[in-house]
């Protein structure tokens, strides 16, 4: 428990010094791609959604937006493949994944963590189960063991008949083992690792022929 607690406070005090100096640091790109997204299409710079945190609490997130205005209520709540829905700026900003900047806000309020679970819609936290429940007691985070894992969803579900219930029972029960296995092993030096890969992984030079497009059921816009 001891462990626990100091390991929890250095990610606290990493989180914090680091997004802070990297908002600072950046607010030039900052500026500049909220303004790339906002001549490119109309609609707001930033989209913003309810998920759910640590001890389960509700918050808001924030993103570049990526998609069209009121994408939601002009298509399906999950990105399968070449969703039409995507602007130019935004297939851009998700290749990279520009578009989570924003998210250091979240991890300098406290409502996330560079490393943890990504955290999930209350449509779909609701179907854990007790045990899954678990990764909940920490905060969630930007980047994951899950989500390199799973940086290549898209094309997996464009090719099922119902995307939604292939990603209910297959990829997010997987993500889940995942990071039930992050929080019971919980290390700054994993979250190293972690934040290590995620930089690999989003600038390796590959055959985007091969590679899929992120995927973000429910969360995408």
């Amino acid at each position: 428990m001891q462990r626990l607690k100091i390991t929890l406070s250095v990610k606290r005090i990493f989180d914090i010094v680091c997004s802070l100096f990297l908002l600072i640091s950046f607010c030039w790109l900052f500026l500049l791609l909220g303004i790339a997204v906002k001549v490119n299409s109309k609609g707001p710079v930033f989209f913003k959604q309810v998920r759910i945190g640590r001890n389960e609490k509700e918050f808001y997130i924030y993103k570049f937006r990526t998609m069209v205005k009121d994408a939601e209520k002009s298509g399906k709540q999950i990105t399968v493949g070449d969703d039409r829905r995507i602007t130019k700026v935004g297939m851009t900003l998700r290749k990279y994944k520009l578009d989570e900047f924003p998210q250091l806000y979240n991890v300098l309020k406290g409502d996330m963590s560079f490393v943890g679970p990504r955290p999930e819609v209350p449509r779909y936290t609701k179907l854990y189960n007790e045990g899954q429940r678990k990764v909940f007691l920490i905060r969630p985070g930007i980047t994951d063991y899950a989500s390199i894992k799973y940086r290549n969803e898209s094309r997996k579900l464009s090719k099922s008949r119902d995307p939604e219930k292939t990603y209910i029972e297959e990829i997010m029960a997987d993500k889940l083992v995942i990071n039930l296995q992050y929080v019971e092993n919980l290390s700054f030096v994993i979250d190293l690792k972690i934040l290590f890969l995620t930089f690999i992984h989003i600038f390796k030079m590959e055959d985007t022929k091969h590679e899929d497009s992120d995927v973000r059921p429910n969360r995408s816009i």
